[in-house]
């Protein structure tokens, strides 16, 4: 049971997770073709690329949360959380610099589409059914 990747309870919180990234993923890629058609290729790529320093994180902690479920393994579900949510922070900071050094950001539409991204797993569960 306490071997990673097994329990049912954690394939179910994994199953979920990448349910909330795909539908992400869709949305930043629907909302960067719309900033296209309206506004642009530089204001698209702003949106893209607020969108993908949530994204990225998101996958990588969803990998690193989800590995053990269940009482028996408990002290291990915390520790993996924890480490997935440092992982995720640090991560999201690299890539932040990395967009503002690399990138033409156009800050508006980026930090915009890094809000919304980051609100949207709170919203997807009223979507979403197990």
């Amino acid at each position: 049971m306490n071997a990673p990747f097994k329990s049912d309870l954690a394939k179910t919180g994994r199953k979920f997770a990448f349910k909330q990234i795909i539908i992400t993923t869709v949305l930043v890629l629907l909302g960067t073709i719309t900033t296209y058609f309206y506004w642009g290729l530089s204001q698209a790529q702003s949106v893209l690329a607020g969108g993908v320093v949530v994204i990225i994180p998101n996958i990588v902690f969803a990998l690193k949360a989800f590995r053990y479920a269940g009482a028996r393994s408990s002290e291990k579900v915390m520790e993996s959380f924890y480490s997935g949510e440092k992982l995720k922070i640090v991560l999201t900071a690299i890539l932040f610099a990395l967009a503002f050094k690399f990138l033409a950001i156009m800050p508006i539409p980026f930090f915009i589409s890094f809000c919304l991204v980051v609100v949207l797993p709170l919203l997807t569960p009223f979507f979403i059914k197990l």
